[in-house]
């Protein structure tokens, strides 16, 4: 395993980061997964002693049941693990039940910290953008608790990036910690992250926490157009989980197809390879429902994609163009300017 400063901090993290949403129990999110306790045990051992040390979780997952259920397996191994968990969507009844306020941040992390069975946790994310709540309440009590010892680290998830910089603008102008990570959707699928996000983040030296890598399992090689779609799966249709572009995802799958047999690897690694490539990732967030799954996704950080790999699965994947770049092209061509992204 391959370890990564997270952010702009003094702490090394694992490149493959296990997200254990599949953490279910028998009430909780069944259509992600369904785990027992047995089943987390395992795989969080599992997970341990290949190296992996950074475990990502919410406290709306399954109701909680995600984060309990870590905190179980983890037990006394809590000292080789580093911790991130989110709030800020809803989780009780009434109109204090969701958001981000400060009562409700504080009262959101006590209830992580007894449901994972800690005293702190090393990284508290923000699960997404408030827009109902003023932003400085929001950093104000993240402040409070890393100041309380409660949290170590801070970061945020589902951002723009005129929402992360004016945080961290927010934060250097009251003194407060700063955010050291952002958790983001990317893919090979859905590269809409590298026009605002990224060079925000590689320009104030933010981490970048991969959620969605393969797409809910598009980049598996498991969903293709024009066969039988697979049953007992939490995608039902191409469209229904996450915007996906069939005709477009069809072309990349069959370059990935064509490397993942010349590589001898599965289609899920060169999916996840490709992005520990690309600049400004901390850690890629998997998840698994087995075993089997879990040992494979941890495999992807064992070799590297070569220059012309990464140029077919670039070309082939390359995101349109949207204001204001295609219009910056002019002046780039003009400097003789070329991306590094």
């Amino acid at each position: 395993m391959n370890y990564r400063m997270l952010g702009n901090s003094g702490l090394e993290v694992s490149e493959i980061c296990f997200g254990v949403m599949t953490f279910t129990g028998e009430n909780g999110w069944t259509h992600v997964g369904k785990l027992s306790q047995h089943d987390a045990d395992e795989l969080t051992s599992v997970a341990l002693d290949n190296g992996v040390n950074f475990f990502d979780t919410a406290d709306n997952y399954s109701n909680g049941a995600s984060e309990e259920m870590l905190g179980r397996a983890l037990g006394n191994r809590r000292k080789d693990a580093i911790i991130a968990s989110k709030c800020g969507f809803r989780t009780s009844e009434g109109p204090n039940g969701t958001g981000l306020s400060k009562k409700r941040i504080i009262e959101a992390c006590n209830a992580s910290l007894k449901r994972l069975n800690t005293d702190y946790i090393d990284l508290y994310q923000v699960h997404s953008f408030d827009f109902m709540v003023p932003l400085e309440e929001t950093l104000s009590a993240f402040e409070f608790l890393i100041r309380e010892g409660k949290v170590r680290y801070a970061g945020c998830s589902n951002f723009m990036a005129w929402q992360l910089v004016k945080s961290l603008m927010l934060q250097e102008k009251k003194g407060y910690e700063k955010f050291i990570t952002i958790q983001a959707y990317y893919s090979l699928v859905g590269r809409d992250l590298e026009w605002e996000i990224l060079p925000a983040c590689i320009e104030e030296k933010i981490g970048i926490l991969v959620w969605g890598p393969l797409h809910g399992g598009i980049l598996t090689g498991k969903y293709r157009h024009g066969k039988e779609w697979p049953k007992d799966t939490r995608i039902k249709t191409p469209e229904s989980h996450l915007p996906y572009d069939v005709r477009k995802g069809e072309k990349i799958l069959q370059k990935l197809d064509k490397i993942a047999c010349r590589r001898n690897v599965s289609i899920s690694q060169v999916s996840l390879n490709y992005l520990l490539r690309k600049p400004g990732i901390s850690s890629v967030i998997i998840g698994a429902r087995n075993k089997e799954q879990l040992l494979d996704n941890i495999k992807a950080g064992n070799w590297e994609l070569s220059g012309e790999e990464m140029r077919v699965l670039n070309e082939v994947s390359a995101p349109g163009k949207i204001y204001p770049h295609w219009y910056f092209e002019i002046f780039r061509k003009d400097r003789n300017y070329t991306s590094t992204l």
